[in-house]
Parts: structure tokens; sequence; C-alpha cells
């Protein structure tokens, strides 16, 4: 049974090359071409697709704004195509938001040839859609999580020594939403490898920042590590943790991809199983494929606490999976109760924090 596809954009152009990379998969098939929304409704209901690949800045109506309703009245899998601007990253972090899938990015120069090499990353991309669990989504408003309120966590000992070390993939962007908006002001320091390209990951973190309690930031680089804080691998580079001394430090490094990313997540749990060791707690989130689990293993080897997303809340039960096959997770749980999970265990064990 193949995977039908219907390709919602404006530009004659993106239509007919993304037409030519699913038809040359043999497991996809394009049943539908659209250059607006207003056409795209029409033969959603003619052709019932099981991915949309869905242009953010269209004539007639907005993306997102057909995303939201779509969302709303017929949730279904949607792969955002977005141009590599701010302003297309702040549109494709909404679009993520309102319920769609993943998103890949249009070249800057020569769009034809520059498509076609994304051939592996598009269709990837679709197939992960094809088997993602899509929900109906209420936008976050800051301050309100519309959660329990979870403990404060009043050990300093604890804040400045344990680490959260998060990995996440698709879907990842709003799940580690979730999380890090239950989060409280006073948690350990985190660091986090979410999937994505150079240039949306300073938007990612930019609205993290405006949503969550903590501070949220694009890591750089030889930052410390501080409690309260968290910092996401930019787009460009995989992020490490090491230390300086008793501090726990970042670090970026543009080595070869792993796992066929860079940022990786199984770079950073490794960084995290030598600098950190017992002291980490490890979190692998929603995504395709295996990035993280052997990682989050090591994590585990070392005398790390590691939890993973349950396959009911996951958009995408890839990573996870492959964590929980090898038993590198120590605990399982919903996306909604991690948060409490992790927060629970930090206070439980956080006066064993070890000095260094």
């Amino acid at each position: 049974m193949k995977i039908k596809v219907l390709i919602v954009d404006d530009s004659a152009l993106i239509r007919s090359v993304m037409t030519e990379i699913i038809n040359s998969q043999p497991d996809m098939e394009v049943v539908g071409v659209a250059p607006d929304p207003l056409v795209a409704r029409e033969l959603i209901k003619q052709t019932n697709p099981d991915v949309l690949t869905l242009d953010v800045e269209m004539p007639k109506m907005d993306g997102l704004d057909f995303l939201e309703k779509l969302m709303r009245l017929r949730p279904m899998p949607v792969v955002m195509v977005s141009s590599l601007t701010e302003r297309g990253s702040e549109i494709t972090m909404r679009a993520l938001e309102l319920g769609a899938v993943d998103f890949v990015t249009k070249p800057k120069i020569s769009i034809q040839a520059g498509m076609r090499e994304y051939t592996e990353l598009i269709t990837d991309k679709i197939r992960a859609a094809s088997k993602a669990r899509v929900r109906a989504r209420t936008l976050p408003q800051p301050g309100a999580d519309g959660h329990a309120q979870l403990p404060q966590l009043r050990n300093p000992l604890m804040s400045s020594e344990k680490l959260i070390i998060i990995g996440a993939s698709t879907g990842g962007t709003e799940a580690i939403r979730e999380f890090l908006m239950q989060m409280p002001s006073d948690c350990p320091g985190i660091l986090i490898t979410q999937h994505m390209p150079e240039g949306f990951t300073r938007s990612f973190a930019k609205r993290l920042d405006s949503l969550c309690k903590i501070s949220v930031q694009e890591a750089a680089g030889n930052e410390r590590v501080l409690p309260g804080h968290a910092y996401i691998a930019p787009g460009h580079s995989h992020l490490l943790l090491t230390r300086s001394g008793a501090n726990y430090m970042t670090k970026i490094e543009q080595s070869e991809p792993v796992n066929r990313h860079r940022p990786s997540v199984d770079v950073l749990f490794r960084s995290a199983a030598q600098c950190a060791g017992k002291n980490a707690v490890g979190v692998i989130l929603t995504g395709m494929g295996k990035d993280g689990a052997a990682g989050m293993l090591e994590m585990k080897t070392a005398g790390a606490y590691n939890f993973a997303q349950d396959e009911a809340s996951c958009v995408v039960f890839g990573m996870p999976r492959e964590a929980i096959a090898i038993g590198a997770a120590h605990e399982v749980g919903a996306l909604q109760a991690l948060p409490g999970m992790v927060l629970g265990y930090l206070a439980t064990h956080g006066m064993r924090a070890l000095r260094v």
C-alpha cells in the first residue's frame, strides 16, 4: 500500500520537483497537487491523502490559517515546506504548534537542483509523517501550562550539580515545549538536542523562552550550565557537555554527522555519560530513527537515570522505542507525566550528587 501524498504549493516548479521526488519512491505516490489551500480543500475530499505537504506562504489563504482550520476539522499528517529565512523559521515554529508533524526547507539558490539533493530527507519525513499520531492542539500561552503545579526544587546542591539531558526529533518541538513549560525556575540546568536545520533553532529557543519559567537559549558554546537555564543545540553543530573545574560547560562542535544528524542526540548523551555520570538524568522524546539510543545506554552504564516517552503520547515512537528495546531507559511515561517523574526522581536523589 503506497503512501498517498497531496502537494500544496503556489510554485509550479516546487510542485513539479516534489512530484518527481515522491513518485520516484516505490512506497509513495502523489495523488494531487494544488496551487493554493482552496484547491487543496477539494482535493483532500477527493483523494483522502495520507500526508499533506504544505507551503508556508501562499495566495488566497495563508498556509497557517489553512493548517489551523485543517487540524481543527480534519486532523492529518502535514509536512511544511518552508523558506530558510528568519520570518520563515518563526512561521514554521507556529505551524508545528498548530499540529504540523515536521518541515523541510527550500534551498536559497538553485531550487530545482537543491530540492533533488533533499530527496532522502523529504521522503524520510513523509514516511515518518505517514505513521504519526496527529492530534488537534491548543496553542500555548505564557505562564498557562494547564498542568498541576510541580514542586520547586530548593536544594542548591542538586540544582547546581544535577543536569537534565534531552533528545528528540520528529514531533519533538512541541514535546520539548510541553516538558519545559512544566520546569520550575530552580530546576537543574538542561541541555537539549532537537533535530532541526540551521536557522530554525534560534527561533525555537526564542519562542520557548517567551513561554517558560526558565531561561531558554540557543547554545553558543563555552557557556556555564546554570540552574533554571536550558541550552538548545544550534542547527549547524553538535552540542556537548564538558567540565571546567567544578563547572559544567557547553561545547559546540562541527564534526561529522552521527546517525546522519548534526546535531546528534547520541553525541550529547555520550558527552553527558563521560562528564556527568550519575549526576545526569536522560530524557528521550518522540522522534524518527534510533539516534540517542546508544548514547542513552552509555549514560545508564555511567550511572545516569533515564526516562523515555511512551508510545501513546509520541508523534513518532522511533527513538524512544529503540532506547527502550536496548534497556537504556529506567522508566517510561506519557509526555504529560514525564516532567513530574523527572522532578520527583531529582527531589528524591538530589542529595546524592557527587562533588567533582
